[in-house]
C-alpha cells in the first residue's frame, strides 16, 4: 500500500479514537506527508499541552483541545489562476491545508491563517460546484481524510446532564465555537458527494464502516446546526453507497436501543428519526421481519420517554409510513401506544392524541373494528380529563369525517362506551367551551342513531337513578341503626364516641383594590367582613415600595425596547 494511503488510514483511526489534534505547515505539500509514527507524536503531545489549560465554561463551546502551537497558513494561489494540467495537484494541497484545526475559544487569535483556511474551504466549493469531469482518484482519500480530521472528535460532556429533557422554544443549546470552519466542511463535502463525477465504487475504499460509525457519534452534538448538517450527510451516504445502508440502518437502531433502555439522553434522536422516515418510505412489500422488529422494539418503546416532545413529529410521521406500507401493524402499534400512555402527564396526552388521530386517517376499516373498543375507552377518559387542552383534543376527533364515517358503522359497540363521558361533562366540566364541543359531538351521535342515543340516555338515567336510590336506601338504614341505638337502655350510660369533624373552610370572597376599610377599636385597619360572616380578602396589589417599583419600571423599559 502507498504511504500516502497509509497515513490517511491512520490519521482517520486516530481521530475516530478522540485524538482531535493535528500540526499542519503552511503549504499543502508539507501537510500530511508525514508518517503515522510523527502523527502520533504530534497528537500526544497537544493532548498533554491541552490537559494542563483550564476548560472554558460558556454557552459557545469548543470541542476541540487547545495547542500549545501556533499554527501559520500560507495563502496558495488561485485554482482557476493555475492551468488546467496542474489544478488537481493544486486542489489537493489547498484540501491538505484545510487539515489545519485552529482554536476558536480565543477570537483575535491566529486570525490570518484562520481567514486563509476560510478562503481555501470557499475556493474549493465554488469550484466543485461550478465545474464539471473535475474530479480525480487521488482526491477521494485527501477529501475524506480532511473530512475526518475536521469533525470526527469527542463531544464535550453536556452543560447540564441531569436536567430535565431539552425544550427548543425555552433552552439555549451549546454552540460549536468552531462553527465558521466546521460549516464549511460540510458543505464542502456534501457538494463532493453530489457532484456528477463522483464515483461510489471508488469512495467505499474510504467511507467504510469505520467512517459511518464515527459520523453517528457526532450526532450527539448539542448544536442544531451541526446536526442539521449531519443528517444530509448521512442520507447522502445513504443513498450513494448500497453496501452500507444495512450497516447504517443497524447503527442507528444501536442509537436507539441505547437510548431507549439504558441512557434516555441523545441529542439526535429527531434527525435520525427524521433519516428512517425517508428510509421507511423506499422499503420493498412485503416487509422483512427486521423492519417489523424496528418497529415494535424502538418506535413504540420511544413513546415511554420523558422528552418526546422533541422528536414526536418525526417520531409520528415513521409510525404512519409503517401503517402505509402494511395496514396489518395497526393493531399492534395503537395497542403499544396505549400501553405506554402518561397518568399525569396532560402535554404529552395531547402530543398521543395528536398521532393517534394522524393514525386513524390511514386506518383500514377491518383494523378499526380490532382496536376501536380499547382506543375509545382512552378517548372516554381523555374527555373527563379535568385538563382542558387534554378534553378539547380529545372532542376535536368529532371533527374528522373519516373518523365519523367508522364510528357510525360500528355505533352499537362505540356509542354506549362515549356517551356516559359525554353526558356527565356536559354539566360538569368546569370548562365552557368544553360544553360546546361536547355538545357538537352528542349532536352529532343523536343524529348517527337517534334510537341508539335514547337507548343510552335511558340507561344513563336509570343507572344515575339507582345510584341515588343506594344512596338513599344506605342513609335510611344507618338512621335506623342510629335510631334503634338510641332506645338501648346502655345508651344513656355507654359514652359513644363521636370524632371531631374537619373545620369546614370559610367562603372567600374577592375584594377590589381600594374599597373602604373599617378600623378596629385599637386604630389597626381590618378587612370588612360580609354579613354572612364570610371573609373577604383583597385582591393582590402592586408592591408599595419605591424601589421595587423603580425595578419593575425599569424592567419593563427594558422589555419595550429589546429587539
Amino acid at each position: 500500500m502507498p504511504k500516502k494511503l497509509l497515513g490517511i488510514g491512520m490519521t482517520r483511526k486516530s481521530v475516530n479514537k478522540g485524538k482531535t489534534g493535528q500540526q499542519a505547515t503552511g503549504t499543502g505539500a508539507q501537510a500530511g506527508n508525514g508518517p503515522p509514527s510523527a502523527f502520533s507524536a504530534n497528537i500526544k503531545q497537544r493532548e498533554k499541552a491541552a490537559d494542563a489549560l483550564p476548560h472554558r465554561d460558556s454557552r459557545s463551546s469548543s470541542s476541540r483541545f487547545r495547542y500549545a502551537k501556533m499554527v501559520e497558513l500560507t495563502k496558495l494561489p488561485n485554482i482557476k489562476d493555475t492551468v488546467q494540467k496542474e489544478r488537481v495537484s493544486l486542489f489537493i494541497d489547498k484540501v491538505r491545508q484545510c487539515c489545519a484545526l485552529f482554536d476558536f475559544t480565543e477570537a483575535l487569535s491566529e486570525l490570518k491563517s484562520k481567514e486563509i483556511k476560510r478562503a481555501a474551504l470557499n475556493e474549493l466549493i465554488d469550484y466543485i460546484t461550478n465545474n464539471r469531469k473535475v474530479i480525480s482518484d487521488e482526491m477521494y482519500p485527501e477529501v475524506v481524510n480532511m473530512f475526518a480530521i475536521n469533525l470526527f472528535r469527542t463531544l464535550p460532556p453536556p452543560e447540564n446532564p441531569n436536567a430535565a429533557e431539552f425544550d427548543p422554544e425555552e433552552d439555549e443549546p451549546t454552540l460549536e465555537a468552531a462553527w465558521p470552519h466546521l460549516q464549511l466542511v460540510y458543505e464542502f463535502f456534501l457538494r463532493f458527494l453530489e457532484s456528477p463525477d463522483f464515483q461510489p465504487t471508488v469512495a467505499k475504499r474510504f467511507v467504510d464502516q469505520h467512517f459511518v460509525l464515527s459520523l453517528l457519534e457526532l450526532f450527539d452534538s448539542e448544536d442544531p446546526r451541526e446536526r442539521d448538517f449531519l443528517k444530509t450527510t448521512l442520507h447522502r451516504i445513504y443513498g450513494k453507497f448500497l453496501s452500507l445502508r444495512a450497516y447504517i440502518r443497524r447503527s442507528i437502531n444501536n442509537i436507539f436501543y441505547q437510548f431507549v433502555y439504558d441512557t434516555t439522553r441523545h441529542n439526535g434522536i429527531a434527525e435520525l428519526l427524521e433519516i428512517l422516515g425517508s428510509i421507511i418510505n423506499g422499503f420493498a412489500l412485503p416487509l422483512k421481519a427486521e423492519h417489523k422488529k424496528f418497529l415494535t422494539k424502538v418506535l413504540i418503546p420511544l413513546h415511554k420517554s420523558r422528552s418526546l416532545s422533541v422528536y414526536h413529529p418525526q417520531l409520528a410521521y415513521c409510525i404512519v409510513q409503517f401503517l402505509e406500507k402494511d395496514p396489518m401493524l395497526t393493531d399492534p402499534v395503537l395497542k403499544g401506544i396505549l400501553q405506554n400512555w402518561p397518568k399525569v402527564n396532560s402535554p404529552k396526552e395531547v402530543l398521543l392524541l395528536n398521532e393517534v388521530e394522524e393514525i386513524l386517517d390511514v386506518i383500514e376499516p377491518e383494523e378499526f373494528t380490532k382496536i376501536m373498543h380499547p382506543l375509545f375507552v382512552k378517548l372516554a377518559a381523555c374527555v373527563s380529563s379535568p385538563h382542558f387542552q387534554v378534553a378539547e383534543r380529545a372532542l376535536y376527533f368529532w371533527n374528522n369525517e373519516y373518523l365519523m364515517s367508522l364510528v357510525g358503522e360500528n355505533a352499537q359497540e362505540i356509542v354506549p362506551v362515549m356517551f356516559p363521558s359525554l353526558y356527565k361533562n356536559s354539566k360538569s366540566h368546569w370548562n365552557r367551551s368544553i360544553h360546546s364541543l361536547i355538545y357538537n359531538a352528542l349532536k352529532t351521535l343523536q343524529e348517527m342513531n337517534s334510537k341508539l342515543f335514547d337507548e343510552c340516555s335511558s340507561k344513563y338515567k336509570g343507572g344515575e337513578a339507582a345510584v341515588k336510590a343506594q344512596m338513599a336506601k344506605r342513609d335510611d338504614t344507618w338512621a335506623k341503626l342510629e335510631a334503634m341505638a338510641k332506645k338501648n337502655p346502655l345508651a344513656k350510660t355507654v359514652p359513644i364516641p363521636h370524632p371531631a369533624l374537619p373545620t369546614p373552610l370559610p367562603e372567600i370572597k374577592m375584594k377590589e383594590p381600594g374599597k373602604a376599610r373599617t378600623t378596629s377599636t385599637g386604630g389597626a385597619a381590618q378587612d370588612t367582613s360580609g354579613s354572612d360572616g364570610a371573609i373577604i380578602r383583597r385582591k393582590s396589589m402592586l408592591p408599595q415600595n419605591p424601589a421595587t417599583q423603580q425595578a419593575l419600571l425599569q424592567h419593563q423599559q427594558q422589555m419595550q425596547n429589546a429587539p
